[in-house]
């Protein structure tokens, strides 16, 4: 990563293990300054310690980011620095069940960390990018964005804006000097999907989903990590003729089908 235009300190949300640490990993190999958020203050620690041993300087904040406070939370750890560098990571989900009989604060969990938390953060530390005329913006995506999956109502829509805004935010950012990048993620082998139960054997390892989204953030706006079948499986949901049938057809799996739906994908992409 050019330290120059990125640097000198990147902030990383969701940044205490999977690919957010890995992200903190490489960047630190790069030289540069952290500030990792996350919730949880141990496996945070950690991380920091870990880097720090290493030679770099790490802040830590641990946050709620579901909560209205959260920039205000970890604006007190920046307010002194220059973020040239945001990369917003958090926005996992941990619960599907129907919409209307999910209990609100489960829903809306979700939307305050994807939808209200990448648009906040964008807001702050791009307009100070925007006021330098450098800076990196990386939004965690996934492929869910292109469809909507019932039991999942609430996470597939957050996904959804999260990879429109970010198209658009990349349209007002570019002519300004500041980079920004939806990072389109797949099946991917992280702690909080193994303590989800899914079967991570076939999955994408963080540190290469996390290498490609450094690597591609001036290619922008939108980059879908390349582990075979991802754009050929992206292609056949995002069919606009017969969405009906689409939807259907391509819902997200059960969490004890999701190896063997990556699998299939690779099959049909020809690997």
């Amino acid at each position: 990563m050019d330290l120059q235009k990125y640097g000198p300190w990147a902030l990383v949300v969701g940044g205490s293990e999977g690919v957010g640490a890995e992200f903190a990993r490489q960047l630190a190999a790069d030289g540069f300054k952290l500030v990792l958020v996350a919730r949880k203050p141990g496996p945070l620690e950690e991380l920091a310690e870990e880097l720090r041993g290493q030679g770099a300087e790490v802040r830590t904040v641990s946050a709620d980011l579901s909560q209205s406070d959260a920039l205000d939370q970890v604006r007190k750890s920046t307010d002194d620095v220059e973020i040239g560098l945001l990369i917003y990571n958090a926005g996992a989900n941990n619960t599907r069940g129907l919409f209307v009989e999910l209990p609100k604060e489960v829903t809306q969990s979700v939307l305050s960390i994807t939808v209200l938390g990448q648009a906040d953060f964008s807001r702050h530390y791009g307009a100070l990018m925007a006021k330098r005329g450098r800076g990196g913006i990386i939004l965690g995506g996934s492929q869910s964005s292109y469809l909507g999956s019932p039991t999942l109502a609430a996470y597939t829509g957050a996904k959804a804006f999260s990879r429109i805004f970010s198209e658009a935010l990349w349209g007002e950012m570019k002519p300004l000097g500041v980079d920004v990048l939806h990072l389109n993620i797949g099946f991917t082998a992280t702690p909080a999907m193994a303590r989800l139960g899914m079967p991570i054997e076939m999955a994408e390892p963080s540190e290469t989903v996390a290498r490609e989204g450094l690597e591609n953030i001036a290619n922008g706006p939108v980059w879908i990590i390349s582990t075979p079948g991802n754009i050929e499986h992206i292609r056949r949901i995002n069919d606009v003729e017969n969405r009906a049938e689409t939807v259907l057809a391509h819902a997200i799996k059960p969490r004890d089908q999701t190896a063997a739906s990556a699998i299939e994908h690779a099959k049909l992409a020809g690997t």
